[in-house]
C-alpha cells in the first residue's frame, strides 16, 4: 500500500501537539516549529534533502511517548499538575525510541528520540556527552529547548535578541558548538513570521518533500499500532480499545473474503479511528459521571477531528472514511456529519457497529464489559430501530460468538 508518510507525520503532530500543551503547555504546532527549526540546522551542516526528511521526521516524533507517560503516572495516582513538576523526562525518550524503532524509517533516525533531551557537557538525564549523542538528537535539542521556552510562533526583536543571548551562554553546556553555530548562522536568515500557526504548515512542506511510501502489510501494521498506542494512552478508560477495535475489524475482513492488503487496511482505519481524541480535554474524556450537554458537544468533536487529522493524507482516502464515519448512523442521527444509510459504504457501516460492539464488551475501570450475547443484544436493538446495519450485526455475531 502507497500512502505519503510526510502527510502522515503532520497529521499525527497536530494530535501530539494538544498533549504536549496539556502537559508542559508550549504553544499549538509546537512539533512543526522544532521540524522546521531543525531543518534550517541541518541544511546549514550540509545535510542531504534525504537527510532533511529524516531529521524533520524524528523533530515531529520527538515527544510521541507523552501520552503514554501521562497514563503511567495517573496510573500512580500522580495529579496533571504535580506531572508538570516531576516529569520524568528520561522515561518519554525511552519509551519514544521503542516506539519509533517499529517504523520503516527507523534505521536513519535511530537515536534522535532517544537522546533528544541530553546536554552537550553530559548532564542531561541519561548522562551522554555531545560526541557520544546522534546529530540528529543534538539538532532536535536545541531547536526543542528553544521554542519550549521562547514560543516560535510569534517573534520580536526582543525576543529574537534574547534567543541568541541564551544560546550564547549555554554553548558547551546545553549545546555542543556545532549545533549553535548552525542555529545562529542559519536562523538569521529565517522568516519567522513563517512558523506563525497559521502558515507554519505551507512553510513545512515546501522545505520537505512528499514522501509516498510503498509498505508490505506487516510494516503498515506495525506503523497503524504506533498510531494507537499514542491515542488509546490518551484515555485510562479507553486503553487498548482502538487495538482491539482494529483486530477486529481485520478479522471480519478476513470473513468477507477480503486480500491481505484490504485486511491490513481495516486495521490501520480501526488503529486511527479515535486520533481525533487527542484534541479533547483529558478532564472531559475522563469523566466517570453522566456529561454535560457542553461536554457531550465537546466529546463528539473527536470524529471531525479523526477526519480533519486524516483527510489531508494521500494514500489514506478511504481508510480516512471509515475512521471518521465511526459515529454515523443510517438514520442520519450520528455525527459529525450525520450522514444517512446511501452515504455510508458497507465499511464504513463495519467500523460503526465494531466500534459498538468493542466498547460494549471491553473491561473499562468503571464498568465491567458484557459478555458477547448483552453486547449482541443492545447491536440488534440498534439495528431494529434503523440504527445500524442488521446484516453485519448477525455478521459480528457469528465470528465473534463462535470464538466463546
Amino acid at each position: 500500500m502507497k500512502f505519503d508518510i510526510t502527510d502522515t507525520l503532520f497529521a499525527l503532530s497536530f494530535g501530539l501537539d494538544c498533549v504536549e500543551h496539556d502537559l508542559i503547555g508550549v504553544t499549538t504546532h509546537h512539533g512543526k516549529r522544532v521540524a522546521c527549526l531543525s531543518w534550517h540546522m541541518g541544511h546549514f551542516l550540509g545535510l542531504s534533502p534525504a537527510e532533511l526528511a529524516d531529521l524533520c521526521a524524528a523533530a515531529i516524533l520527538h515527544d510521541n511517548a507523552l501520552t503514554q507517560f501521562i497514563h503511567t503516572e495517573l496510573s500512580a495516582g500522580q495529579t496533571l499538575s504535580n506531572m508538570k513538576q516531576q516529569f520524568d523526562i528520561s522515561a518519554h525518550c525511552v519509551e519514544g525510541e521503542e516506539n519509533v524503532s517499529h517504523l520503516p524509517i527507523y534505521p536513519q533516525i535511530k537515536g534522535a528520540v532517544l537522546y533528544h533531551h541530553e546536554h552537550a557537557d553530559g548532564s542531561g538525564p541519561l548522562g551522554f556527552a555531545w560526541k557520544d549523542i546522534p546529530l540528529y538528537a543534538r539538532i532536535i535539542h536545541l531547536a526543542d529547548t528553544i521554542d519550549a521556552a521562547f514560543d516560535c510562533s510569534h517573534i520580536t526583536p526582543q525576543k529574537q535578541t534574547a534567543i541568541i543571548s541564551f544560546i550564547q551562554q549555554n554553548t558547551n553546556h546545553l549545546f555542543d558548538i556545532d549545533c549553535s553555530n548552525a542555529f545562529l548562522s542559519s536562523v538569521k536568515d529565517l522568516q519567522y513570521q513563517e512558523m506563525a500557526n497559521e502558515k507554519i504548515d505551507i512553510f513545512l512542506k515546501e522545505l520537505i518533500p512528499s514522501n509516498m511510501i510503498d509498505t508490505s502489510s506487516s510494516q503498515l501494521k506495525d506503523f497503524a499500532s504506533l498510531f494507537a498506542k499514542i491515542i488509546d494512552y490518551k484515555s485510562e478508560f479507553t486503553c487498548n480499545h482502538s487495538l482491539g477495535i482494529a483486530e477486529k475489524a481485520r478479522e471480519m475482513g478476513a470473513y468477507y473474503g477480503y486480500d491481505e492488503e484490504k485486511q491490513t487496511k481495516l486495521y490501520f482505519a480501526g488503529c486511527l479511528h479515535d486520533i481525533g481524541k487527542l484534541v479533547i480535554d483529558r478532564d472531559v474524556l475522563e469523566k466517570p459521571d453522566k456529561l454535560t450537554d457542553t461536554e457531550y458537544i465537546h466529546i463528539q468533536t473527536h470524529a471531525y477531528y479523526t477526519f480533519y487529522m486524516l483527510n489531508s493524507i494521500r494514500g489514506l482516502r478511504d481508510i480516512t472514511s471509515w475512521a471518521s464515519n465511526h459515529h454515523e448512523k443510517l438514520d442520519g442521527t450520528g455525527y459529525p456529519f450525520g450522514k444517512k444509510a446511501p452515504e455510508l459504504s458497507k465499511d464504513d457501516r463495519l467500523m460503526g457497529c465494531i466500534d459498538i460492539y468493542q466498547a460494549l464488551s471491553e473491561d473499562r475501570p468503571y464498568k465491567p464489559g458484557m459478555t458477547h450475547q448483552k453486547s449482541m443484544d443492545i447491536l440488534y436493538d440498534m439495528a431494529d430501530k434503523g440504527k445500524i446495519d442488521s446484516d453485519i450485526c448477525h455478521d459480528i455475531d457469528l465470528v465473534f460468538g463462535n470464538k466463546l
